[in-house]
């Protein structure tokens, strides 16, 4: 199917997510393979964001698509009471990557499905209804995660579930420079522990954090911050739960996130880079207490996929092939290259106001003027923005742009050679960007 037809039949005979489909512009896609997709007719795009910061191995892996080729000709589906070897597997090599006691998996078919389950879990294990989340968070597109997430795309989808207290992060939208991690930190955990007072800490189940919040900044928690935040709610006896589904496997340059503040949180979710995007899956992994009340307890939920044979064949190959082929180490070394580039552009480029990156996870934020000002309000744009946006589309170069920043997310397979060429492109975009700068 050429580009035009595919484009015109997807508009017409189905809708796109968080869009106005008469409006949409969507990129055809035909191929793909490593760090790279084509168009129908030959046009290669560098993959900046991995997708949606999900197919952290590449696309199209050999061995992960000829592992699922094989899995084909064993079990494809039986419900969720059954026992498979590829659910014996992979919950057994679940437990034995995650650190301390988290020890037990509950398997979804995504991030958003696994996050309602986590709710689930804490209000059954606690015995409390209310959760606490960022404002600068996303945990999900369903009833229940999009009113635990706190950006926008929650207006309009209001009201929901209740019992969400939504709390500010550590760095504000429109950040200032000057203060100490150590005085962040501070600052926001004592209001933190206001609020909770406030709320009654014996009526909160959990609070639920992006370990490195994602679409909304790609920001890492200051320094101590986890510590913290996790000495805090279990003074309370308040959970919490770690969303990974975005910052895990491999992304930061650790496993998980959590693991650069060296805390054991009481429940891990995660997704995305678990099968590299190959197919659908989830997980929700607890501690042993909370596995052991369900041992004794019913757990109240469940859906026909959960735990689908296929998908989790599909991540056992990916899995494989992420510890063979040193994707982790990769990453945190390619973390390096994209930091040095990322300090190059703001000296050279007026635009520029700060590059963050921890791993291959990975932003760079716009200013329209030397006091900072984001190039974009927040929930807007800007002509800027849409001008890079277009000179990215032109250069090959596919990325997200969030108001005044876009997203520099490869996979974790790429190369130094690869991670400059995409910033040479980005080098010239940003070009652009700088006439509009006011006080240039």
């Amino acid at each position: 199917m050429d580009s035009q037809t595919m484009v015109e039949w997807c508009k017409k005979y189905t809708l796109y997510s968080w869009s106005a489909t008469g409006k949409v512009d969507p990129t055809p896609v035909s191929r793909a393979e490593g760090i790279y997709f084509w168009t129908p007719e030959g046009k290669r795009f560098i993959d900046f964001n991995s997708q949606l910061m999900s197919v952290n191995i590449g696309h199209s892996h050999p061995k992960v698509v000829a592992a699922m080729k094989a899995a084909m000709d064993r079990v494809l589906f039986v419900h969720p009471g059954t026992a498979t070897e590829a659910r014996a597997r992979l919950g057994k090599k679940i437990a034995d990557l995650m650190p301390g006691n988290l020890n037990t998996s509950f398997f979804t078919l995504g991030g958003a499905e696994a996050n309602e389950n986590a709710i689930r879990a804490a209000r059954l294990y606690t015995g409390r209804h209310k959760l606490i989340s960022r404002y600068r968070s996303y945990h999900g597109g369903t009833n229940a995660t999009m009113q635990l997430t706190g950006d926008p795309r929650r207006w309009p989808n209001e009201p929901g579930m209740p019992g969400v207290i939504h709390v500010m992060d550590p760095h504000p939208y429109n950040y200032s420079f000057g203060k100490t991690d150590a005085e962040i930190t501070r600052e926001n955990l004592k209001y933190l522990e206001e609020i909770i007072a406030y709320e009654g800490p014996h009526t909160i189940a959990a609070m639920f954090i992006e370990t490195v919040t994602g679409t909304n900044g790609i920001l890492a928690p200051p320094e101590g911050y986890l510590q913290g935040l996790h000495a805090l709610l279990k003074k309370h006896g308040i959970l919490l739960v770690c969303d990974e589904v975005m910052a895990g496997w491999g992304r930061t340059g650790k496993l998980f996130a959590f693991q650069h503040g060296d805390i054991i949180p009481d429940i891990v979710t995660m997704a995305k880079g678990l099968t590299s995007s190959y197919t659908p899956l989830g997980c929700m992994v607890v501690s042993d207490p909370i596995a052991e009340h369900f041992r004794e307890n019913v757990f109240w939920g469940g859906l026909t996929y959960n735990a689908h044979p296929f998908l989790l064949e599909t991540a056992l190959a990916v899995i494989e092939v992420f510890e063979e082929e040193g994707m982790l180490e990769n990453a945190e070394r390619m973390g390096r290259v994209m930091r040095a580039e990322m300090d190059r552009l703001k000296i050279k480029h007026p635009s520029v106001k700060e590059g963050r990156c921890i791993g291959l996870f990975g932003i760079i934020d716009l200013q329209k003027n030397r006091q900072g000002d984001p190039m974009a309000p927040f929930n807007g744009s800007s002509p800027a923005m849409q001008a890079i946006s277009k000179f990215f589309h032109q250069e090959g170069l596919f990325t997200f742009l969030r108001f005044g920043g876009f997203m520099c997310n490869p996979p974790l397979c790429i190369t130094e050679e690869q991670l400059h060429e995409a910033f040479a492109i980005i080098d010239r975009g940003l070009d652009i960007t700088d006439r509009y700068v006011e006080d240039a």
